[in-house]
């Protein structure tokens, strides 16, 4: 296909192709079945396999230990902000949350209508966007658990590195970066995240989560809100969000061929240089609203000198095959969402568009 053109969005995210190709081919006939996988039972034998696979490619992938559960759930990452208080919040137990960006404060807007919620770090008073360092993160003696956005795709600003809270759980809404480097499980106990940005098509929330958090969780509640509920079920209690799941186990085998987290990894810093070198050898005629130190490799923010030069950046960016680069109406400017799938060459030829539009500017 040569019509493709390089999609910087936020999300849904690019995908890559031959996950794309893959479905294309067996759409309408999923391995001689006569019909497609979206047609079948959820129940049936082929549908099964599809499950089982994406739930151990995810194990394998991210190395996740035997005392976790994997989750794939309807309503994606804001689903989970409802469901993390539902199932945690405890008569006596504050309700921890680290606040970093815009996704950080939905979630804790949910946390806000319990008794216990607190606040334990903030950056809205920092010169620039930023995320704590961990020994920073100071969970409250009794938190029921400590919540964590840990890559804030509006702000651009990634946590760098994951705290240690002893025996207070750790909840971190990785969205916008899981599958990008490895993950240290003994400081996590639940990672959640949208599928849409580094997984697959949006529709599903994936859920990691240590059996020993599921087993403390309230029994009081509806029972599809009920973490216990789905990880007694294999995530089968309802019919599951089959062609998100589908999707997704076609891009976690293309992870699989393309080195794992760790060539994740790699490519995410060799894509984020090619912006950022661009952005700090401009002189200061593109700036970075963002503390050095926590800037995101999976979403790179930029300002112009003026919003006149910024709407004529992104209209000529998107005539030469650039899509997605407005910043997010909240805070304007410049966004680049490089995930997974993005090749380089789509950074590097960004970054020449850059140097050459100052230049011309």
């Amino acid at each position: 296909m040569t019509n493709r053109i390089f999609n910087f969005s936020a999300g849904p995210c690019t995908l890559p192709l031959p996950a794309l190709e893959k479905a294309q081919h067996e759409f309408l006939d999923y391995q001689c079945s006569g019909m497609s996988i979206i047609e079948q039972s959820h129940r049936g034998k082929q549908y099964d396999e599809i499950h089982n696979t994406a739930i151990a490619n995810l194990k394998f992938l991210l190395d996740i230990p035997d005392d976790f559960s994997v989750l794939m759930l309807h309503g994606g990452a804001t689903q989970n902000f409802v469901m993390i208080p539902m199932n945690f919040a405890k008569e006596g137990k504050s309700l921890d949350y680290v606040l970093t960006g815009s996704w950080s404060k939905k979630a804790a807007a949910e946390g806000k209508r319990y008794n216990g919620y607190k606040a334990i770090w903030s950056n809205e008073e920092k010169p620039k966007s930023c995320m704590p360092v961990a020994s920073e993160i100071v969970p409250s003696e009794n938190a029921a658990y400590v919540h964590i956005c840990s890559n804030e795709t509006i702000g651009g600003i990634e946590l760098q590195e994951f705290p240690d809270c002893g025996d207070i759980p750790v909840i971190i809404d990785m969205s916008s970066h899981i599958m990008s480097r490895p993950l240290p499980f003994d400081k996590i106990d639940m990672i959640y995240a949208g599928a849409q940005k580094n997984l697959g098509p949006a529709g599903m929330g994936i859920v990691i989560i240590r059996n020993s958090l599921i087993a403390q969780a309230n029994t009081d509640i509806s029972n599809f809100m009920s973490y216990k509920t789905h990880a007694d079920s294999n995530s089968l209690y309802n019919t599951p969000p089959v062609f998100a799941i589908y999707m997704m186990n076609n891009v976690l085998e293309w992870v699989k061929a393309n080195g794992g987290v760790l060539g994740m990894q790699k490519l995410a810093t060799q894509r984020s240089a090619f912006l950022y070198d661009a952005v700090d050898a401009s002189d200061g005629w593109y700036s970075c609203p963002v503390e050095k130190s926590c800037r995101s490799k999976m979403n790179v923010v930029w300002r112009l000198p003026t919003e006149e030069l910024e709407k004529k950046f992104i209209s000529e960016a998107a005539a030469a095959g650039f899509s997605g680069l407005k910043g997010h109406r909240s805070v304007g400017g410049c966004r680049a969402s490089m995930y997974n799938a993005m090749p380089v060459e789509g950074a590097e030829k960004l970054a020449q568009f850059m140097i050459d539009f100052k230049n011309n500017n």
